[in-house]
């Protein structure tokens, strides 16, 4: 096929991919990489494997596990492995916390994997104490464990197994992103390995610069399809000072909605606002993973920081907006014990949910769509509405609502056996469009994936999507890097007809 001149890229205009996962190619591979460079280790253990493709979260069939995992130890031990993977042509996912959901970690084409979990350390603090160098197998966890005896933190908290290299693939974001902004605001430069071994290093550590392309933020968030992140520089800012936390319950989810949006509009700026449903609140209680036995009704979470003044007079707001909302329940406390068992209980919810399996074989799947603040609660209200009116049964579900309203960005969780799994992601499709007629987006946090790529044409467009497979076709010509996540990039592939040599 000729080489398309086009500004954007059909399916058809990609030339059709070929890859070598046969059993002698992935062996060879082996040998030349731990030749290159001995400091790399590997493993052919399915118990290995299978754990970097496939979680509770996140299933992925056996086809989808890559045939060998290897260990880096440094950006040149990366750049070796991608070289020699770029010349044999076969297909790379990366690994760091597992935490990812929409299929992003499955190794579609059944490649190889890269593991960050030897190259987790902080490199140090910045001069002057404003930034942050990391590896990308450390998790933000430990970044603040660090960062703490400094008086320092970095805001951005996704679930708490999450590494810094997922993040930045994923552009993730947490319960701080309503006042501290998501992993794209928090990352000043990245240095990354391209598909053919090339390393570059996107910004020093300026805070702000207009030199040339953006490199840093066309790498967040492109799911291991452009780069391998192998270093990130972030933006670091001091701990919030006089922390308090906050616990509300209501009798039902919309007045806890209308005290989140009475909240927003007033003009205090608080640290986060999560609101549960009563069904996260039965799970937490199920997976007995919070300090304590939470009431089983909708419940906001709140946070509080500043001066005494100002966490006087938040609080005092909150509550009184609590009570003219008919809260059953208020509680605002800075122990350390009340702050980690309230906020504990908070950040649990999305271990606790997958604990409602009935049986192994369950299903867990979620959408994490974001609208418009002044939609969230149309968006809430007419999800509930959704799933209550199918027109099959959905006695044996278990289905969970949570949160960020603080931005807008609502998590729809549906627990299923496996039988009713395509009733299950076409009720959150639903979802999902219900979110784009409302001005939002199919995922606020999580990512595409495998599985939102069609609906990801209907979010930007097919010349949307055509301007993204032209970056990648720019940057990974072969396809290697995670292929198959985000969009579609060949016609074959469209056909479910990718060619894969086989021995």
């Amino acid at each position: 096929m000729a080489e398309s001149d086009k500004s954007t890229l059909a399916p058809a205009d990609y030339p059709p991919r070929t890859y070598n996962h046969s059993p002698s190619s992935i062996a060879a591979l082996i040998r030349v990489i731990t030749q290159a460079s001995p400091s790399i280790s590997y493993s052919i253990n399915p118990t290995d494997l299978v754990p970097t493709a496939s979680t509770p979260h996140s299933y992925a069939p056996p086809e989808q596990v890559a045939k060998a995992v290897f260990y880096p130890s440094t950006t040149e031990d990366v750049s070796v492995i991608l070289k020699e993977c770029h010349t044999r042509r076969v297909a790379v996912t990366a690994y760091s916390g597992g935490t990812s959901l929409p299929g992003a970690l499955a190794n579609a084409r059944g490649g190889v994997c890269v593991h960050f979990g030897k190259m987790d350390r902080v490199l140090g603090v910045g001069e002057g104490g404003l930034d942050v160098r990391v590896q990308p197998g450390v998790g933000w966890v430990e970044v603040n464990a660090y960062l703490a005896p400094k008086g320092l933190f970095f805001p951005v908290d996704p679930a708490p197994g999450a590494k810094i290299g997922g993040m930045i693939a994923m552009s993730c974001s947490g319960t701080n992103a309503y006042r501290y902004g998501t992993m794209k605001e928090w990352v000043i430069s990245i240095t990354a390995v391209l598909a053919d071994g090339t390393v570059i290093t996107t910004r020093k550590r300026p805070r702000k610069s207009s030199a040339g392309y953006d490199l840093t933020h066309l790498i967040i968030g492109s799911e291991g399809t452009l780069a391998l992140v192998t270093e990130a520089v972030l933006k670091i800012t001091p701990l919030p000072q006089n922390l308090h936390v906050g616990l509300a319950t209501f009798p039902t989810l919309q007045a806890g909605v209308d005290t989140a949006l009475a909240i927003l509009k007033s003009g205090h700026l608080l640290e986060a606002i999560e609101l549960a449903d009563k069904e996260c609140m039965q799970a937490i209680n199920h997976s007995s993973l919070a300090k304590q036995h939470m009431a089983e009704t909708p419940t906001l979470f709140v946070k509080f920081a500043g001066s005494k003044e100002t966490v006087d007079s938040q609080i005092a707001f909150v509550k009184k907006t609590c009570e003219e909302n008919r809260s059953t329940a208020f509680e605002a406390s800075n122990s350390k014990e009340r702050v980690e068992t309230i906020w504990g209980a908070r950040k649990c919810i999305g271990n606790a949910l997958v604990t409602m399996k009935t049986l192994p074989t369950d299903h867990f799947l979620s959408t994490d769509a974001a609208v418009p603040i002044p939609a969230m609660a149309t968006l809430i209200q007419e999800t509930a509405r959704i799933i209550q009116n199918q027109p099959f049964s959905t006695e044996n579900w278990f289905c969970a609502n949570v949160g960020h309203v603080g931005d807008g960005n609502v998590h729809t969780a549906i627990v299923c056996p496996v039988e009713d799994k395509e009733k299950a992601e076409q009720v959150l499709v639903e979802v999902q469009r219900l979110a784009l007629r409302l001005e939002g987006t199919i995922t606020g946090e999580h990512g595409v994936g495998l599985k939102l790529r069609g609906m990801l044409v209907e979010e930007v467009g097919e010349e949307g999507v055509g301007v993204m497979r032209s970056v990648k076709r720019a940057l990974d010509p072969r396809g290697i890097l995670n292929p198959d996540k985000v969009f579609m990039l060949d016609g074959e592939e469209s056909r479910g007809n990718v060619k894969l040599e086989k021995l």
